[in-house]
């Protein structure tokens, strides 16, 4: 049966994209390609490797009017926010200032008697599966260092922003990147374990939750696949007796609330010291009622929904469960709130160490003060 991914759009809960994923038969080919393409893309020149990334780079740029609109349909970013090239370009260029020294062989001795030396090789295929929350930036974090470092890269994006893969395929190919060097490609979870397991990757990067993490582990285990995982947490912001109160505030509360609290580093609890806890809490209140809920699309709005209904049902949850326990809700229901993936931004005092606001990851607009 052919398996299909849908990307819902959180504006609307209308179906944004949809693409076949690759049967099983024809992902181990795309890999095959890639394997076959990374000894000779291995040999290029490193200042080669890094000029096509950086040409890939610039195409994105050049097209970022795509990138705006369509993760404002695909995940809900408002576009007064302008996407996220900025932060995707800097990475980028940071990555290509430091690829000769941090390649180069560590010499450890040279001398009359020995030349001996630790010389780095590319791991040969990486396998990124990137997530949605910031599908350029995080996507780029993996693909540009194993690129200039000698791999070939194969993208599996998110379903909710699957479009995304896209685009950068779409960059690299204009940057003139050989057949097989970088492949996006639309895979279910069972055949992307099926490649890990099969052994196909030098290297597997993932970026997500913590089950997803232990997924890659279980589908690399045996075939000594290097596996590194960025996954999920519960972020604590401390505010120190000394600390500048305006600008505790002011950082802790975009921490937390901004991409609808949907930041792989976001603030996720905050300590207030006794002695500002009460100007910090009111301070913190101000701004999130300052916030403009709606429609990404619109210029107005400054807190979009949440990429999916069921990230935003989790939150309400723990909203829900610790204001039963005793919490306090700050923030009155907005109008644009519909149960649904549009959500009304919360802070919460009276919290304690037995409430999940406090404990599980959140990953939303929602945030606990003691």
């Amino acid at each position: 049966m052919t398996k299909t991914i849908k990307c819902i759009s959180p504006i609307d809960g209308s179906i944004y994209a949809e693409r076949t994923c690759l049967e099983p038969d024809a992902a181990r080919a795309a890999v095959e390609k890639a394997k076959a393409a990374k000894r000779a893309w291995a040999a290029r020149p490193l200042n080669e490797r890094i000029g096509a990334v950086q040409k890939a780079v610039a195409y994105i740029g050049e097209t970022q009017d795509r990138m705006v609109d369509q993760l404002a349909h695909q995940m809900g970013r408002p576009v007064r926010y302008g996407g996220e090239f900025g932060g995707f370009e800097e990475r980028a260029s940071y990555m290509a200032s430091i690829a000769e020294e941090a390649l180069a062989p560590i010499v450890v001795e040279d001398s009359s008697d020995f030349l001996r030396k630790i010389e780095r090789e590319p791991q040969g295929v990486v396998l990124v599966v990137a997530p949605w929350n910031y599908p350029y930036m995080t996507a780029i974090n993996t693909v540009a260092p194993a690129l200039i470092a000698g791999n070939c890269v194969v993208l599996k994006h998110a379903s909710q922003t699957i479009l995304v893969g896209e685009h950068l395929a779409d960059a690299f190919s204009a940057a003139g990147l050989p057949d097989g060097v970088f492949t996006n490609m639309a895979l279910d979870h069972d055949t992307t374990s099926m490649l890990i397991s099969e052994d196909h990757f030098g290297m597997v990067n993932f970026t997500g939750s913590v089950g997803g993490g232990q997924a890659m582990e279980r589908a690399a285990a045996g075939t000594f696949t290097a596996v590194s995982t960025e996954l999920g947490g519960k972020d604590p912001g401390y505010v120190r007796a000394d600390a500048e109160l305006e600008v505790a505030v002011d950082t802790l509360i975009d921490g937390a609330m901004f991409n609808s609290g949907q930041c792989c580093c976001g603030i996720e609890r905050i300590y207030v010291h006794e002695s500002l806890y009460d100007a910090f809490v009111e301070k913190a209140v101000a701004i999130v009622r300052g916030y403009v809920l709606g429609d990404p699309r619109d210029e107005a709005t400054t807190l979009g929904p949440m990429a999916n209904k069921r990230f935003a049902d989790e939150v309400r949850a723990q909203i829900a469960e610790s204001v039963a326990a005793g919490a306090k809700p700050h923030i009155e229901t907005m109008a644009a709130d519909d149960g649904g993936t549009y959500l009304t931004p919360q802070i919460l005092t009276d919290v304690d160490h037995t409430m999940r606001i406090m404990r599980d990851e959140t990953f939303g607009p929602a945030v606990g003060i003691m």
